[in-house]
């Protein structure tokens, strides 16, 4: 897969998913499917393999194949109310390799014909991944708040989002000062960028200043994470 610099999807991705947005159904995509892997699955390959590179650069732990990275275009809808069986943008993830069955922040983005979406953090982990988290911000607020007030990256990935409880969860002080933190369910930076800039070569430049500008605060949601997999003390914390 080369690593050359991405020159952008064509206008063709965009009529692709333009049709499959008035027409999801699998009547209309079959016909089609040599369209969706050549203007939307191949360049995306081309576009993660870019990315991969960019990555190696300055968080290698989170390179990934890009076979692995980029998801398929057919929609989980077993416990869904949308029963539309395709998805209408193209997405990809990096996450951090860590120890086995220990989920991991790591980088996401995606593509539609309606915008270009860069995210990074953690996104529903399970009650013990949240644990981990929540402790480590308990710990080290100070380190968190550093990275959150860096300008630069305020600007490129915006401010720390996420569900969050409505009271401090179990074993946490309501009167930390980075409660509004620790009650999170997700730590999450997400940003959406203009469509168009989809069709041109700035797309892979764009995508990699803000997983750069992500990079410092996912490693520090990572450290407790890739240091251990939960312990039955940790889980004991939850009941």
């Amino acid at each position: 897969m080369p690593t050359t610099a991405f020159p952008g999807f064509s206008e063709e991705m965009f009529r692709f998913f333009r049709g499959l947005k008035r027409n999801n159904r699998r009547e209309w995509f079959q016909p089609r499917k040599h369209l969706y892997d050549q203007h939307v699955k191949i360049p995306m390959l081309q576009l993660v393999a870019g990315l991969n590179a960019d990555l190696a650069r300055f968080a290698p732990d989170y390179v990934t194949d890009p076979a692995k990275a980029v998801f398929r275009i057919y929609r989980d809808t077993r416990f869904s109310a949308d029963k539309t069986p395709y998805k209408t943008h193209v997405a990809a993830s990096f996450r951090r390799r860590g120890p086995k069955g220990v989920p991991t922040a790591g980088f996401y983005f995606s593509v539609s014909s309606e915008q270009v979406e860069v995210a990074g953090g953690l996104y529903h982990p399970a009650p013990e991944t949240m644990l981990l988290v929540r402790t480590h911000i308990a710990e080290s607020f100070a380190e968190l708040h550093k990275i959150a007030a860096n300008r630069k990256a305020r600007r490129l990935v915006g401010e720390i989002q996420g569900d969050e409880l409505t009271r401090a969860p179990k074993g946490f002080d309501p009167r930390h000062p980075a409660i509004n933190l620790i009650k999170k369910k997700d730590w999450i930076l997400d940003i959406m960028l203009d469509p168009k800039l989809a069709l041109t070569p700035k797309l892979q430049r764009e995508i990699t200043a803000r997983f750069r500008a992500m990079a410092p605060f996912l490693e520090y949601l990572n450290r407790p994470l890739a240091a251990q997999k939960p312990t039955r003390d940790l889980l004991e914390k939850l009941w």
